[in-house]
Order: structure tokens, then C-alpha cells, then sequence
């Protein structure tokens, strides 16, 4: 019987061990978690933090559940080293585990700067960080956070939807910059401000305070304006030589994640920014597989639900040999941010110049509007849309399959023109993807409708939708309503 162990029990793990389940049930599985409880999808842990979701409706598989499906689950127990001539893995109490299939799902850590006072603030990236400033943030007056990525404008509207003051503070010129030109990330700027986020771009933190954040003297634009440095903005009061001290009682930072790849190279495995795998996940160890956020595939590290739950898929299908040809070509990565208020999906290459590439693009900052397609070859290669537009399945669809487009371009931007395509479910192809998280079809959410799924938590218990980054819930709501409709079912 083939022995599989599985460190690591957030996303990728879990899924690892679910996926393996359903395809054999003889393989004994022990699953590794570093973290006590039950695994939880930690990419909605900003709807917990914004109170849009409680911490029990992101949990994933319970004891009942393992013992159902006679899986070992060894929560809060810490895998310190791997035995390769022995194939154990050796654990903080002593423990010896043996494998034949060993699966590192170590995911990453909260990047936390070598700041003074840095133990004043909280990382956001467990499910204890956010228990711990929702706590904090029950008596605090003012909170700062500090990263201006996807998660820091995430935690940071979330709070603020709260009703607590917020300063959002970022090094680079413009919110999100990995994803977003500077021109979407000044849009995305005011429209968080209108929402009650003071946005502070170009700042260096140079201390965490108990009352506040002390910024470098000289640095850092005012809300709406761009690369201009600007004068403390009233929330805060001079420092020591012009520095500046943002004031807040809770202090969050979202400085990025790094791989967790500790295990991997004490046992002599490659490690380059995260665990080397080749195209079967595999490492250079036959019988030890890596995957989800610990993983380096083809020089990438993903940080997103969808790419985890892809390379899962492959290693289940190899390891219990249901499908022997699974391999993982990389993912096309599509960044929908989760935030009350504020729509966005950026995806592929968004900072190429007219130089580069065929640029279409719409701006109306009034109404917090930004809209961008990227076109390469005929082919849609990157796209930026901010603010409510009925055109982000459409475009998604076209990026992820490299259709050809057509020639009017603008209608892709305003579906209502002639030539453009209605992101309506009347419109939508049943081959077009609506959760790309679980690769769930609009096809696939009909026929579970035909078969009595009528609402949207039946069709997430069939087929998964919903149950990733949580993008695609009005989607799937829209579809199942639609069906509904036309056999005049109330929904």
C-alpha cells in the first residue's frame, strides 16, 4: 500500500488530499499541518476581516471528514527535517513518519521588513493574524497598513468598511504596481478614498511606534495626486528631522509572502526563490513533489488559489495513477481583488507600451473607471478593467484561451456597442469558464442545475465554484438565476 504524506495543510494540501481521496481510497494518507484546526481558504480571509464572512464559512475539510475517508490528520504537529535514505519525515515531538510519496505543501510566509518596532504591528496572512486585528481593531481609533498590494488595499478596505479610520501606505508610486499601470493604480487610489482610505504612495516606513507609523522625511504624494511629495497630511505630526509620524493604535502589515522552503533545502532538495519542480511537480527526488505557494515551476512562484489547486490535480492523478500524462504547463494568471465596493480584474502582461503592443484604453476617474486591453498578434496578451463593467468574463475568456479577437476593439470595453459580446448568461458559451479557481464551466453549472442543484451553494457542493477566491459568486448566482427563470422556478 503506498504511503503518502503530505506537509502542509492550508490550500494546496488539503486540496491534494481531497483530489487523492476521490481517485483511491487504499492509499494511507497522513497530512502534516503546522498550523492547529481545520485548513482554510486563506484568500478569503479579507471577507472575515471586512465581516462579510465568518471565520467558519472559510473552513474546509473537518475530523469528521477525515475520519470518513480514512485520512491521519495531524493539525499544529511540526515537521522539522526529511529522512531521504530513510524516507521519514521527522517531526518537533519526535514522531518518525515513513513515506513513499512525499508532498511538501509548506505554502509561504508574511514578509515582515527588519523595521524597529516591527513587533508592534500584525502580519495578515493566517487565520490568526486576522482573529488578532479584528480583535485589536475592536478598540482601536486608527489603523495604518503598510503594502499597497492586493492584500494591504484588501485588509485596508475591509477595515475601513468598518467604520475605522484608515492610512493605507505603500514604497511604490502607485497602489498594486505589479498588476496595474500608474495610471489604474491612481484610480484605484481614489476610489478606495472615496470609500473612507487615506492613500499615502512613495513612503518609507522607517519605524513602527506604539501610537503610529514614523515615516522618512521628505517622501510620500496626498491622496489623488502622483509622484509629487507632500506634506504631512493631517493625520499625523512632525517627526525628528521633517520625518513624519502617521498616527494609528493598530498597525497591519502586507509586505508580500515569501516561499516556506526550509524543510527542502536542509534535505538537499534545489531551491531557487521557492522549491524546484519540473512539469510533474516533482523535485529532484522522484518520490518528493512540491506544490502551491512553496513551489518554483519554470522560474515561477504563484501566489494564487487557481495555479495550487492545478498543480494538486496533476500530483493526485500521478500518485494514484489515474492519469499517468498529468502535467502542469504553468497558468495563466488572472488577480481579482476582493474588496466591498471596488471591482478589478488584472491579468497577464499589463505594462507593455504602445511600442510593444496594440494598447486600447478608457479612462473616467470620476467614476472610478479604467479600462485596458493588451494585444499582441491578434491575441488579447494582458488587461486591466476597474469599476463595474459587464465585460470582465468576456475579456477573461479571451485571455485565457487566446482566441483571436475581433476587430472591433472597443466593443470587448462597451459590450452594449455594435460587435461587442454581453457578458449576459444568454450570451455565455457553455464552454466559457466562470470560476477559473476550480476550471468550472458555465456547461457544467447547467447541467448540475438540470440535475437539482437550484441554488448556488448546491452547485458549489458539485462543482467546487465559489469555493476559491470567491470572484465568480455573482457569476454563478446570475447563471443559476437565469435558469431559474426560464423555467420559471423562483430562485
Amino acid at each position: 500500500m503506498t504511503r503518502l504524506v503530505v506537509v502542509g495543510n492550508g490550500m494546496a494540501g488539503a486540496r491534494l488530499v481531497s483530489e487523492v481521496r476521490a481517485r483511491d481510497p487504499r492509499i494511507r494518507i497522513t497530512v502534516f499541518g503546522a498550523e492547529a484546526g481545520r485548513p482554510y481558504n486563506r484568500a478569503l480571509l479579507s471577507n472575515v476581516l471586512a465581516g462579510t464572512m465568518t471565520p467558519g464559512q472559510v473552513r474546509m475539510l473537518d475530523a469528521e471528514w477525515y475520519a470518513d475517508h480514512a485520512v491521519t490528520a495531524l493539525p499544529g504537529v511540526e515537521v522539522t527535517a526529511i529522512d531521504r535514505e530513510a524516507r521519514e519525515v521527522l517531526t518537533a515531538c519526535g514522531r518518525r513518519e515513513p513515506y513513499d510519496v512525499l508532498v511538501l505543501a509548506t505554502g509561504g510566509e508574511a514578509v515582515v521588513p527588519p523595521l524597529p518596532g516591527a513587533e508592534r504591528a500584525v502580519a495578515f496572512r493566517t487565520m490568526g493574524d486576522c482573529e488578532a486585528i479584528l480583535a485589536a481593531a475592536g478598540t482601536a481609533r486608527r489603523t495604518a497598513v503598510v503594502g499597497g498590494g492586493l492584500l494591504g488595499v484588501e485588509a485596508a478596505r475591509g477595515l475601513a468598511g468598518r467604520g475605522l479610520p484608515v492610512t493605507l501606505l505603500h514604497l511604490a508610486g502607485h497602489l498594486m504596481e505589479r498588476q496595474l499601470d500608474a495610471e489604474a493604480g491612481l484610480v484605484l487610489g481614489e476610489s478606495l478614498a472615496g470609500l473612507g482610505v487615506e492613500i499615502r504612495t512613495g513612503v518609507t516606513v522607517r519605524e513602527i511606534l506604539d501610537d503610529g507609523v514614523r515615516l522618512a522625511a521628505g517622501t510620500g504624494t496626498a491622496p489623488g495626486t502622483a509622484g509629487a511629495a507632500a506634506s504631512p497630511s493631517g493625520t499625523g505630526e512632525s517627526g525628528a528631522a521633517g520625518e513624519e509620524v502617521v498616527e494609528a493604535d493598530l498597525v497591519i502589515l502586507a509586505c508580500g509572502v515569501r516561499p516556506v522552503t526550509r524543510l527542502a533545502r536542509d534535505a538537499g532538495l534545489a531551491v531557487a526563490r521557492g522549491v524546484v519542480v519540473d512539469d510533474e511537480m516533482r523535485t529532484g527526488d522522484p518520490s518528493i513533489f512540491a506544490i502551491g505557494e512553496c513551489a518554483e515551476h519554470d522560474g515561477v512562484v504563484y501566489g494564487l488559489v487557481a495555479p495550487a489547486w492545478e498543480q494538486a490535480a496533476v500530483v493526485a492523478g500521478l500518485v494514484t495513477a489515474t492519469d499517468r500524462t498529468a502535467r502542469y504547463r504553468g497558468s495563466r494568471l488572472v488577480t481579482r481583488l476582493k474588496a466591498r465596493g471596488v471591482e478589478l480584474a488584472a491579468m497577464g502582461e499589463t505594462h507593455l507600451t504602445e511600442d510593444e503592443a496594440e494598447i486600447v484604453r478608457f479612462s473616467h476617474r470620476t467614476r472610478g473607471v479604467y479600462r485596458k486591453l493588451v494585444i499582441r498578434d491578434g491575441r488579447l496578451v494582458g488587461a486591466i478593467l476597474l469599476g463595474e463593467t459587464p465585460a470582465v468574463g468576456t475579456v477573461t475568456r479571451l485571455f485565457d484561451h487566446g482566441g483571436p479577437l475581433p476587430a472591433d476593439r472597443a466593443g470587448l470595453l462597451f459590450p452594449g456597442l455594435a460587435g461587442g459580446a454581453a457578458d449576459s448568461p444568454v450570451r455565455m458559451p457553455d464552454t466559457a469558464r466562470v470560476c477559473q479557481c476550480n476550471n468550472v464551466t458555465k456547461g457544467r453549472i447547467r447541467s448540475c442545475w438540470e440535475s437539482g442543484a437550484r441554488d448556488v451553494a448546491a452547485v458549489a457542493a458539485a462543482t467546487r465554484a465559489t469555493t476559491g477566491c470567491g470572484s465568480c459568486r455573482d457569476a454563478v448566482e446570475g447563471i443559476v438565476g437565469w435558469l431559474c427563470e426560464q423555467e420559471g422556478i423562483p430562485a
